[in-house]
């Protein structure tokens, strides 16, 4: 029998192709809906659009054993609360003929069913990387909907990963091991080792108290992202989980970490953060320690997904480029020796 794994990737695209054509009956769209491959990173993304009306819908066909049907549900559970409680524009999920928000869909050619969850489009474009007004509108947003999970009571049944030093650079990686990243030197390797070493220290002494590790997006980079006539939407929470809140604050940059208006991107994300919530100087002064992990972050998913464009556009460059980076972060933060004592905690959003 074969297995999805003994599938090239374009033949697999080609599965799941058929598949989401099958999705979409579903739902009682249309008969003629058009159904076209949108984006490819964790999960596959489809743009489904009835061209009589101009409608279209997003159908999401999730990535085999990346999340249980009840991690899911959960991810729509806050979606929801988020919107519903106006704290930020969300996706509005739309339930099939049977009333269920997610769908499981097989078909022949795959080994196993599919979840599959459809939402209504977003209209809006990526912020652009230069967009300092945008940034101080993307660190308000978090704030509001960090100030959200602290009051928010979740379901008994929520479920979703843990994004931490283990879970991310250590020995139960998420993403896959740093160490195999694309173009992967000697040199690398060795800078890297000793970047590692230095976060897990310093995010140990960060601690992990409910004000400063909570449920965050996970994934707040540009392309999930829309601004619409000024305002901000967020969208794709599939990497949504309990993280440090400030991992929001490094998801923004995410392969542009490199790039020289970096700084004033994060300095305005931070002026954004404190117009909604409170944020110390020490906490602010941690922000590039979660920029490092998330940069070696994505070198380990870069290398785990090797057939999506997203990691061959970056490709062994990426890997070359953090060696600079690992470089000054290590002369700033390599020998110097923080208090978990000094770093205050992020305070509760003002009304």
């Amino acid at each position: 029998m074969t297995i999805d794994s003994d599938l090239s990737h374009p033949e697999l695209l080609q599965r799941l192709q058929r598949l989401a054509a099958c999705a979409v009956k579903r739902y009682g769209l249309p008969d003629d809906v058009i159904v076209e491959l949108f984006n490819v990173s964790e999960n596959t993304t489809f743009r489904v659009e009835d061209g009589a009306t101009g409608r279209k819908w997003a159908l999401r066909v999730h990535r085999q054993g990346y999340h249980s049907k009840a991690a899911i549900a959960s991810e729509l559970a806050w979606i929801v609360a988020l919107r519903r409680d106006g704290v930020a524009t969300t996706p509005v999920p739309v339930a099939g003929l049977d009333g269920e928000l997610i769908q499981v869909v097989s078909i022949d050619g795959l080994a196993s069913p599919r979840h599959v969850v459809l939402s209504q489009w977003e209209s809006g474009a990526e912020p652009a990387r230069t967009d300092i007004e945008g940034f101080e509108m993307l660190g308000a947003t978090a704030a509001r909907m960090h100030a959200h999970v602290r009051r928010w009571q979740r379901p008994s049944w929520f479920e979703r990963h843990t994004w931490d030093f283990e879970t991310s650079l250590g020995h139960r990686p998420h993403w896959g091991r740093w160490q195999n990243g694309m173009g992967m030197t000697y040199e690398a390797l060795e800078v890297f080792t000793e970047t590692v070493a230095v976060l897990g220290d310093r995010l140990q002494r960060f601690g992990k108290s409910p004000s400063q590790f909570n449920l965050v997006h996970g994934d707040m980079r540009l392309a999930n992202l829309l601004m619409d006539n000024g305002h901000v939407k967020v969208i794709d929470f599939d990497d949504c989980g309990f993280s440090w809140l400030l991992y929001d604050c490094a998801t923004t940059v995410s392969f542009f970490e490199h790039a020289p208006e970096v700084p004033d991107l994060l300095e305005a994300w931070v002026r954004g953060y404190r117009r909604i919530g409170e944020l110390s100087v020490e906490e602010e002064g941690e922000i590039a320690t979660f920029v490092m992990l998330r940069r070696l972050l994505l070198v380990a998913w870069i290398g785990s997904h090797s057939e999506t464009e997203l990691a061959q556009s970056m490709g062994a460059s990426y890997t070359q480029a953090s060696i600079r980076l690992c470089e000054r972060y290590l002369s700033r933060f390599g020998q110097a020796i923080h208090s978990s004592a000094a770093v205050k905690t992020i305070r509760p959003a003002r009304a």
